[in-house]
């Protein structure tokens, strides 16, 4: 057989959390059809790996990407980290199935401007995918927020019965079309004073399509625990997996606790399934809410309407500028994007490393000056915790951000380095693999990925994106 590509001399990293071996891989359309010892039939490319990783594409499980995959389909923030698939529609806000009036509301407003929403269902997104191919793979939840959004007649209040109803009938036609599962926002002021009812009432309908429910839970901070056990409630009741989304103890009074966090998933999980998603900063990253400024710990400005000459200072710096307070120097520069150093390093380190997590970016793609982990999450896991920090070997790595991920999501024939599996592929040096961002210059592709491929074809290489794309729209066993 003649391939298109034999990656001759490969330390495979497959993807499964096995050790790496020594192969060659080959590949024929979109396919791996191949893997060996040696290969020595021919192929139009042969790519010397020797020295070099080769693993499963990188699924990030947690993004706002909905919208700026079809504007820039050459999406380069996430193909030149290895990333090849995404789930989009995460924290309650998707693009799929919203139906907007005359404004965008908070928090759907980090997605895109008003005229981008032209999606009603997922077959009309799905098509819109297809059509621009972009440089990655693309599967989307539905958002609740999104859901409200279509039929409520105030976001700040509780669905009513018809409410429910016709957010019920949206979703199954979703689920139908393809959706992989419910996303909730619930500590967002368009969301919080949904009733766990309302949720309970839309996650029945996941488990007949395999769906699962993922939750930006109702807080992050002190009520943390109690969160956690109305998510769980909810999969218990819809009898289906849940994901709780960048998982995190919030809040300099919080800091430590991913302990007992963590010791509750591990409880639960004897039950039913639980997972977490992750990324490694310890700033997350949102609109500047006034309800969460404190002094305990720095807020950085990433953009401002009113002050836009503000963008790259903390908080404190602005106040101290303006001689004011950090509370009414927020309130003046709204609306704005804020990085929020609320995390402890150690929680951060306790997540990433637990068995239940796998890794997301949660990267903002309109924010003018974003968190690093827009363009670095993946190698910043790979290189600076893998590999300088020792947190988890190299094959842990890969598994969480490729084989691990497939799984929780449904992804068939994808995460994994195996024959007849897509020819999702990343090439990478471990030795050289790291983020080159930083939160006052993030706009960097990273170190150390040599080669990317999505269904079997080249996407990126020497740092630059080919111009070829082959993204395609997931659904579940698709």
């Amino acid at each position: 057989m003649q391939y298109d590509y034999l990656f001759k001399n490969a330390t495979v990293i497959d993807g499964s959390g096995g050790a790496g071996y020594v192969a060659d891989v080959a590949v024929k359309g979109d396919r791996i059809v191949r893997i060996a010892p040696s290969i020595s039939d021919g192929a139009d490319a042969v790519i010397d790996c020797t020295g070099l990783v080769l693993s499963p594409g990188f699924i990030d499980v947690h993004t706002h990407d909905d919208l700026i995959v079809v504007k820039y389909p050459d999406y380069v923030e996430k193909t030149s980290q290895g990333v090849t698939s995404l789930i989009v529609g995460n924290c309650g806000i998707s693009a799929a199935c919203a139906v907007m009036k005359d404004e965008v509301p908070d928090p759907i407003n980090l997605l895109g401007e008003l005229d981008e929403f032209s999606y009603p269902d997922v077959a009309s997104y799905r098509e819109k995918i297809a059509e621009v191919m972009p440089s990655v793979n693309v599967g989307t939840l539905i958002g609740h927020t999104t859901l409200r959004n279509n039929c409520v007649e105030t976001l700040l209040e509780p669905a009513n019965e018809a409410n429910v109803a016709e957010m019920r009938k949206t979703l199954k036609l979703a689920l139908e079309q393809g959706a992989l599962g419910l996303s909730t926002g619930l500590s967002y002021g368009n969301a919080i004073n949904s009733s766990t009812e309302e949720i309970c009432a839309l996650s029945e309908l996941l488990a007949e399509f395999g769906g699962l429910y993922t939750t930006h839970m109702r807080t992050e901070y002190d009520g943390i625990i109690d969160a956690m056990h109305e998510a769980f409630a909810i999969g218990r009741h819809a009898k289906v997996p849940v994901q709780i989304s960048h998982h995190k103890c919030a809040g300099a009074k919080n800091w430590g606790r991913t302990v007992e966090t963590l010791a509750l998933i591990e409880k639960y999980q004897k039950m039913q399934e639980i997972n977490c998603d992750c990324y490694p900063y310890r700033a997350g990253s949102s609109n500047l809410d006034v309800s969460q400024v404190t002094e305990d710990y720095d807020i950085l400005i990433t953009w401002s309407t009113p002050h836009p000459e503000m963008a790259g200072k903390t908080l404190q710096e602005i106040g101290q500028a303006w001689g004011v307070d950090v509370h009414a120097a927020a309130a003046k520069l709204l609306p704005a994007g804020a990085i929020y150093f609320q995390m402890h390093e150690d929680d951060v380190r306790r997540v990433l490393k637990h068995p239940s997590s796998m890794i997301g970016s949660d990267g903002l793609p309109c924010d003018p000056n974003p968190h690093p982990r827009l363009w670095g999450t993946f190698p910043r896991v790979l290189g600076y915790y893998s590999r300088d920090e020792k947190l988890f070997p190299l094959a842990t790595a890969v598994y969480k951000m490729t084989g691990m991920s497939a799984a929780r999501f449904s992804l068939k024939e994808r995460g994994l380095i195996k024959e007849n599996y897509f020819a999702d592929i990343v090439i990478f040096d471990a030795e050289r693999v790291n983020e080159a961002g930083t939160f006052q210059n993030p706009k960097q592709k990273a170190e150390g990925i040599e080669y990317v491929f999505v269904n079997g074809t080249l996407t990126y290489r020497d740092k630059q994106m080919t111009g070829h794309r082959a993204g395609r729209f997931l659904t579940k066993n698709s």
